[in-house]
């Protein structure tokens, strides 16, 4: 840490984390418990459809059958979201890459010849990267290690959500965030974590 850069504030960590949670808590009471308590209607609906009209029946299960794909689709999202499984199976590169994907990003990833690192480092790297990709526009994504240090730079055209909260993250376990926001829309992010 260098002169005059703040310390990371516990209570900051604090507020970070029950801000994660409680935007988990929004995705599960608008995404998928909204699609369990359609289905449960749904599977009423057509106990009763099948006493009046079996005929009908063969498209109601069909739209169910739609229905319960969309709340898959929803479940594996909220994954990702919380920790997503090619992160821990295939590390950062491949996990930026999704990330990108499902942001929708037309972004270019650099991340050649990266090893494994702790969980922790992975982790952060990935989550600070993914969160300067959302509602980010083209973006660059170069993750690099060097002397020690794992570093990474996200170059967005345009400015996407606040990234301020990211400087406690990397700052707990000892690395640093620079974030330069470019009157015109544009952000670069950048950091570096020891590994």
């Amino acid at each position: 840490m260098t002169a005059g850069e703040p310390q990371t504030s516990p209570a900051r960590l604090v507020a970070a984390a029950d801000a994660d949670r409680r935007r988990i808590e929004r995705a599960l009471h608008d995404g998928v418990q909204q699609d369990l308590v359609a289905l449960a209607v749904n599977l009423q609906l057509a106990r009763e459809l099948c006493a009046r009209d079996p005929a009908a029946v063969d498209r109601f299960l069909e739209e169910m059958g739609r229905d319960v794909h969309a709340a898959l689709d929803g479940v594996r999202e909220l994954a990702q979201i919380i920790y997503p499984r090619v992160l821990i199976d295939h590390g950062i590169a491949e996990a930026l890459r999704a990330a990108a994907w499902a942001a929708e990003v037309p972004a270019r990833i650099d991340a050649a010849g990266l090893g494994r690192y702790a969980p922790e480092v992975e982790s952060t790297v990935y989550f600070c990267c993914a969160a300067a990709l959302e509602d980010a526009g083209p973006a660059t994504v170069r993750v690099w290690h060097e002397d020690g240090w794992l570093a990474f730079e996200v170059v967005c055209e345009q400015q996407g959500r606040d990234l301020s909260g990211l400087r406690d993250r990397v700052g707990a376990l000892g690395g640093r965030v620079t974030i330069d926001c470019d009157p015109g829309g544009g952000t670069r992010l950048s950091g570096t974590l020891r590994i």
